[in-house]
């Protein structure tokens, strides 16, 4: 572990490197001999991501680099200009704002507030599809709000892993 410790890394390269393996695992596809409702139970990975950021450094993660990432988001899965934005800057807000009582939770009991958080950023993206005209509406699509929070501990252990690892602060 001491070898590990003696890597120097800056911090915004290590919280820059997780947001971009998450946007990866957004983008993954199935493959075809999957059934395509399988597909609304991909968890939202960059939302986890940025959800454990603002809890952990509050102070270097917030709506700025939320609206940031959700514009990447756009651009990299061709949805409308601004509409993962505005869902990440929402979920940036209310988990930044709540960051210190989250803390104190346990990490399952963090899992429900996930749940709550991920299935608003759900529903905004829903809504602008809706006023779109691209969206229709399913119970299938509340689900990734399900499997994060089901995930999110795992994402929670691996992220503060390499946090303590690479001394993000």
């Amino acid at each position: 572990m001491e070898g590990v410790a003696d890597i120097r890394v800056p911090g915004i390269v290590v919280i820059a490197l997780t947001f971009a393996v998450a946007m990866v695992f957004g983008v993954v596809t199935l493959p075809d001999s999957v059934p395509p409702e399988l597909g609304y139970l991909r968890p939202q990975w960059v939302v986890l991501v940025l959800i454990y950021w603002v809890i952990a450094l509050p102070h270097r993660v917030g709506v700025i680099v939320a609206w940031s990432v959700g514009l990447l988001v756009d651009v990299l899965q061709g949805d409308l200009l601004g509409q993962h934005a505005i869902a990440f800057m929402l979920v940036a807000y209310i988990s930044e704002s709540l960051y210190q009582r989250l803390r104190m939770y346990t990490v399952w009991q963090q899992s429900i507030i996930v749940f709550v958080i991920v299935g608003l950023s759900q529903l905004i993206n829903f809504w602008i599809e809706s006023i779109a005209g691209v969206a229709e509406w399913s119970l299938w699509y509340l689900m990734p709000s399900v499997v994060s929070a089901l995930l999110w501990p795992f994402v929670f252990l691996i992220l503060r892993y390499l946090r303590r690892v690479f001394n993000v602060t």
